[in-house]
């Protein structure tokens, strides 16, 4: 379709909407346009066939086989779609009836099968004609649709998902507080198509091509029609099956709509939770991308999710760990890597993410875990780093990560960073958050910064150990002096093992009382005991163990090990000059006060680097080997760190006294003025 043609059938039907003014929101119209946009577009697909069916349905009825999963399928073999209609109505005959458009409108409709009934019941559609029944504008709105010819041999079915595309990003940019929930910038989905097929360049041309795409959170589709109408662009024979699954109802029917329209199969979309119920349990793909919500909880999800964790382990989708609840991005890339193709050429997949999955979460949390597989299982290839306020809802930082289980051979054991914050411009209308795009040009510079594949100002190469890390604890060893003085003393009352002998569990009032006495008496011969021992201040342990045993010993008062415990507590202090406290297998004790952990890089030697840079400034520490994590996180901003001199003083004391000076010139204005 020419390009002026394309535009006068978007005009055409754009200008629709302009009947629903005054009676609906603007940030609304799409919710009636576009379900009537589907209406039309099957009903002109099933016109040359409208008769034919109506006769087989009859003479079907009259077997009583009309209701039937075989009739379904008779049906559709006449119109050779993957859907009919059994309804006496289309818009030609709608509009012969205006006091009946209500009622014929519904029985056309509900003469849809069920694929297609589908869709216009998760559009909501029945909500809306009675509301345009009331206002006065159904007729209006049947009879302006009935004058597109929207049929297949005057719109082919790649050009209608052009118009029908272009719809939706018009409604959705109407919608500025909802399109980030339903809508990813085209020029971002671009980008992740040509991410994600550049390897595949040649491959992808060969004859009699079929290859399947899948994204679990499909949105409205814009993703997997992007990507569908590249592969069509570079091989016009190739045939991309896709797939897809929706959380949000509407979203749902256009994305499901939109496979209707372009003659695709619609059963390859699912509504529902990818995470609770998928849709594709044990579906591989070629190739995967998305762009799922940033932030989203998963507490609703969290007992499937968990249990599938713990039960199925890496036979299920969440082996490699479990994110913080407050964000469960990561979790659809794990989804995604489980339904990669383990043979057969591989899968690649394109997803963006925030910043929160490449650096989130220390050595051993669920975050680095999910890394450190991913990155040790050589999976990731690319990341690159979009431009801030580019996305509807968000004006934060947002990352394409690029991953393939079939990486070239020179990218093997490599990951690739791509700086692409700066490749923008400035949109002259703001949408939303989104005030930058990506220009044609910037997508295909950086994409070809990603062919490329070379060390430069926006690229770095890394090899994938680079971003590992050993989480080292250092222990220093416990130094204690010990005194029975009176302020230590005192201190001893806080110890909750000292304050329970004084305290009773027991219902019997009597019972009660007498052991709250006999612990009241204990706790008075224990400060008699250490008020009679000297204060000297002992710096070893066995020392004034040895004294304090003594102590209680003459005094004929028993100490449990738990008070024992309590007394030591209460009568020490750290000091650096005292002797070193040892265990009872003769080893060092560590003082958790002085614990302190290296990040060794995974490359280095653990006890070389610790011989470099922690013994020579604390000659008595060593590493508690029990506690030595492996870690991974993505630190991109550091790699691309440019550093920048501070002004000049002389610079920032001219710019502060001419803003003195504004504010003096604004002071006076006001008090003029009153």
């Amino acid at each position: 379709m020419e390009a002026s043609r394309f535009q006068e059938k978007v005009n055409f039907i754009w200008s629709i909407a302009d009947l629903l003014r005054g009676d609906y929101k603007r940030a609304d119209f799409g919710k009636v346009i576009l379900p009537f946009t589907v209406l039309r577009r099957l009903d002109c697909t099933l016109k040359p066939t409208k008769e034919q069916v109506l006769e087989r349905h009859e003479k079907l009825k009259v077997q009583g086989m009309d209701d039937t999963k075989t009739a379904e399928v008779i049906l559709n073999n006449i119109t050779k779609k993957y859907f009919h209609n059994i309804s006496n109505f289309d818009f030609e005959r709608l509009k012969d009836e205006p006091d009946n458009i209500g009622e014929n409108l519904r029985h056309f409709i509900n003469g849809f099968s069920v694929n297609a009934r589908d869709v216009i019941e998760h559009f909501n559609l029945y909500y809306h004609l009675e509301r345009l029944e009331n206002s006065n504008l159904l007729y209006l709105i049947v009879s302006r649709f009935a004058e597109i010819d929207l049929s297949p041999d005057k719109v082919s079915n790649l050009e209608m998902g052009y118009i029908f595309e272009e719809l939706i990003r018009k409604f959705s940019e109407q919608s500025n507080e909802t399109a980030g929930e339903h809508f990813t910038p085209r020029e971002t989905i671009k980008l992740m198509v040509n991410l994600l097929f550049n390897e595949d360049s040649n491959l992808l041309q060969k004859e009699g091509l079929i290859r399947t795409i899948y994204d679990p959170a499909c949105g409205t589709g814009g993703m997997l029609s992007e990507a569908r109408n590249y592969l069509l662009k570079l091989n016009t024979d190739a045939k991309l099956e896709i797939f897809g699954q929706e959380l949000n109802p509407e979203s749902y029917a256009i994305c499901k709509a939109d496979m209707m329209i372009k003659g695709l199969d619609p059963n390859n979309i699912k509504l529902g939770n990818s995470f609770t119920n998928d849709g594709f349990t044990s579906t591989k793909y070629d190739y995967m991308l998305s762009n799922p919500p940033f932030g989203r909880e998963w507490k609703k999800e969290e007992k499937e999710i968990k249990d599938e964790h713990e039960k199925m382990g890496f036979t299920g989708r969440f082996g490699a760990g479990l994110p913080r609840i407050n964000d469960g991005s990561i979790l659809f890339l794990q989804h995604m890597i489980s339904k990669m193709q383990p043979e057969n050429g591989g899968s690649r997949i394109a997803i963006v993410l925030n910043g929160s999955p490449l650096f989130t979460g220390d050595a051993g949390s669920g975050e680095s875990e999910i890394r450190k597989w991913i990155i040790e299982n050589d999976l990731l290839e690319t990341i690159v780093a979009l431009p801030e306020q580019l996305f509807y809802n968000t004006g934060i930082n947002t990352y394409v990560w690029v991953l393939s289980n079939r990486k070239k051979s020179w990218r093997e054991g490599k990951i690739q960073l791509i700086n692409a914050v700066d490749f923008y411009k400035k949109m002259r209308k703001s949408l939303g958050e989104k005030r930058h795009e990506i220009t044609e040009e910037q997508i295909e510079e950086i994409s070809k910064i990603y062919g490329d594949f070379r060390n430069s100002e926006y690229s770095k190469i890394f090899d994938k150990e680079d971003f590992g890390y050993y989480k080292v604890t250092v222990e220093r060893p416990l130094r204690l002096n010990f005194q029975a003085g009176n302020d230590r003393i005192e201190l001893l009352k806080e110890q909750r093992a000292f304050e329970n002998l004084a305290k009773s569990k027991k219902k019997d009032e009597k019972e009660k009382e007498k052991e709250i006495e006999e612990g009241q008496k204990q706790q008075k011969e224990i400060i008699q005991v250490l008020n009679n021992m000297d204060d000297s201040i002992y710096q070893n342990r066995e020392k004034f163990i040895n004294v304090l045993d003594k102590a209680f010993k003459n005094a004929n008062v028993k100490l449990t090990a738990t008070l024992k415990k309590a007394v030591l507590n209460a009568l020490s202090e750290r000091d650096e000059e005292a002797n070193i406290c040892y265990d009872s297998k003769g080893n060092p004790e560590p003082d958790p006060e002085l614990r302190d952990y290296e990040i060794v890089p995974l490359k280095d030697d653990i006890y070389e680097y610790f011989e470099r840079e922690v013994k020579p400034h604390v000659p008595d520490a060593w590493i508690d080997e029990s506690k030595t994590r492996t870690g991974y996180e993505i630190p991109f901003t550091r790699h691309f760190y440019k550093y920048e001199p501070p002004r000049e003083p002389e610079v920032i004391l001219e710019e502060i006294k001419e803003l003195e000076q504004n504010i003096q010139d604004n002071l006076k204005k006001v008090l003029g003025d009153a």
